[in-house]
């Protein structure tokens, strides 16, 4: 892998129970780079990018993952995001009996255990205020500190509540599955004002959309298309404008 690129796929292959999915994916990411992955239902997207994040579900079956140049493919979903990867889901869980900053807290020790053995945890008073201040950013009530994670959240709060996540651990590579899917405008453009705060800090993202809207709100360096388990097309935000005009008719 080349050293600078912070993220690397090699002739990926994955499926899930007997079906293959992603069948030869190559990809190459450069720190401080967002790149965009668009395509049709069912072209392998999110099974992509929960492959990337180790999701058990799913079997690679050839091919090779890199991260910060060292081989990633069998290490297991936590250890992935002990070394700086992220993933916010298109469909955030509910945890019940868990309260979002007790959850919050948790990520936050462990991650930044793993990272420095000397790591002085801060108290909780100390480490609410750093979420009470991320939460403005998102606008966001302190309310929700004390509720179960997403339980009777809506859509745009579950979303909001993923962003504020990932501000808390810092990661240096951040995978967004539709996280744009069913957000009104207004949501939409806290949750990337969100984003734009690690984005200002160099950080690396990866964003996986149907909607080209979305790099009206973050700039594009590459933006892909995926076409049944590979990618088929690569180009800068002009190529998508062009996808919202055309589709993915005559791409294969």
């Amino acid at each position: 892998m080349k050293s600078n690129n912070i993220f690397e796929v090699s002739d990926l292959h994955a499926k899930i129970a007997e079906k293959e999915i992603l069948k030869g994916v190559n990809l190459s990411i450069k720190k401080g780079e967002t790149h965009v992955i668009m395509g049709p239902n069912g072209s392998g997207k999110s099974t992509f990018s929960n492959t990337i994040m180790g999701h058990p579900i799913y079997e690679v079956t050839k091919g090779e993952i890199f991260f910060e140049g060292k081989k990633i493919t069998d290490l297991a979903p936590d250890e992935r995001a002990k070394i700086g990867i992220f993933m916010a889901f298109q469909y955030p869980r509910e945890i019940s009996g868990v309260t979002l900053e007790g959850f919050l807290r948790e990520s936050y020790l462990a991650v930044n255990r793993a990272k420095d053995a000397k790591f002085v945890s801060p108290s909780v008073f100390k480490f609410r205020n750093i979420l009470k201040s991320l939460m403005k950013d998102l606008s966001m009530d302190e309310s929700f500190l004390l509720r179960y994670v997403n339980k009777g959240f809506s859509g745009g709060e579950k979303k909001k509540a993923e962003i504020l996540h990932m501000l808390v651990l810092d990661p240096d590579f951040v995978i967004l599955d539709e996280t744009d899917s069913g957000l009104d405008v207004d949501a939409l453009k806290i949750v990337f004002e969100g984003v734009k705060i690690l984005k200002d800090k160099g950080k690396t993202v990866l964003l996986i959309t149907h909607y080209q809207r979305v790099l009206t709100y973050i700039h594009a360096d590459h933006v892909h298309v995926m076409v049944d388990g590979k990618i088929s097309k690569s180009g800068g935000k002009e190529f998508a404008e062009e996808l919202e005009k055309k589709g993915y008719k005559g791409i294969k």
